[in-house]
Order: structure tokens, then sequence, then C-alpha cells
């Protein structure tokens, strides 16, 4: 699976038409978030038959909602990301009890960071540790997904969990546990969230064999 994207003028323009950009690096769920940061990249996750790989990680499941709110803004109440995360969980067999760790959207936009932190707390994942790696290289849109879940996976691998760059003051009305200093952790079963454009949302869960 891979994806990649590139900064180019007309993408620039048109989140300036949103009056989405921050002037600065991007702050996911911080109190004074001011919009997000516009990045660049690709990655590349190959799939392999159970064992015959030498990974020990294993996709347990996946699940997509479209709330079909707004061509660009999210569903205000989460509807779209908690179906989403509540259908990854159902194929995976397992709940948010069971989430040693969250790979958010964390776009660092008013409305995603609040949205996702209460699908969050509707699957009572409060006290589950959260990340945005946007706040490390920006979003890289098309890219975005596939590179924050190669980094998930390799955070499972070493067993830590880094610290959302850019966080210091919560700023979401769920009290959702963002992580504010790496630290190490073991990792067996982690979430990865993601959202789009025209009310896409996506989930998927990953556990150490």
């Amino acid at each position: 699976v891979t994806g990649g994207d590139i900064v180019t003028k007309f993408v620039v323009s048109g989140f300036m038409s949103f009056m989405s950009l921050s002037p600065g690096p991007c702050k996911p769920f911080d109190a004074v978030r001011d919009g997000l940061s516009l990045g660049e990249g690709a990655g590349t996750v190959i799939l392999g038959n159970k064992g015959r790989t030498g990974e020990n990680i294993i996709f347990k499941g996946g699940g997509s909602a479209n709330d079909a709110n707004h061509i660009s803004g999210p569903s205000r109440t989460g509807e779209g990301s908690y179906i989403a995360i509540g259908s990854a969980f159902k194929e995976a067999g397992v709940t948010g009890n069971d989430m040693d760790y969250i790979s958010a959207h964390g776009t660092a936009t008013l409305y995603n960071d609040e949205m996702e932190s209460i699908a969050i707390g509707r699957h009572n994942m409060e006290n589950v540790p959260v990340n945005s790696f946007k706040g490390n290289w920006g979003h890289t849109l098309g890219a975005a997904g596939i590179v924050e879940t190669a980094m998930m996976l390799t955070e499972m691998k070493e067993n830590i969990l880094l610290k959302s760059t850019g966080f210091e003051k919560p700023g979401v009305s769920i009290p959702i546990t963002v992580i504010d200093k790496t630290k190490n952790k073991t990792l067996n079963t982690c979430l990865k969230m993601a959202s789009g454009f025209g009310g896409t949302n996506a989930a998927l869960v990953v556990q150490k064999n």
C-alpha cells in the first residue's frame, strides 16, 4: 500500500481560501492551535501472509464511514469517525479498552481535533495515549494515512510513544490523553485514525502476534 503527495501552489491557495493555514508549525489538540501546516511525503507498507513475512504485527481490522456533513468540514459530533472506529473494532474483535495507543489524524484545525476527541471519548478511550505526527512534518494530505501508519508501526516495534509535537495545553472539550513527552511503553494493540474532505473517515487496528 503506497501513498504520496506534494505541496503545490494550487493546494496552498485552496487551504488559504479556507483560512485554515497556521502561520507557524501546527499544534494538534493544543489550546492555541490556529490551523494546519502543509507537508509532503511518501510511504509504503507491505502486507504479507501471516507467518511468512517474519513480522509480528498483524492488521486486525479496519472501518470507514462518511458523515456527509460538509464538503470540507467534519461532523461536529464526530459521528463518522466514531462509526469508522466501531467498525474497525468489530472486525478486529477488540474494544477501546484494548488500545495501548492512538495515532490520530490531528490536523490542528478547530473542528477536526474537537471531533476526534469526541469520537475517542465516545469509545471510552480518554485515558489511551494519543499522538498526531502533523506537528513534526505537517499534513501530507494523500500521504498522511500511510506515512503515519508506518510511523505507528515503528513505534510498536520499538515500544516507544513519541510526543505530539506542538502540544502544550489541552484545547479540546473531551479530556483525552495527548502525549506531551516521549516515553517507553509496551505497545501491543494500536489504533490509527484518519479523516478527509467530504466527510470521509477511516480507522484501522494493528496488533502484535
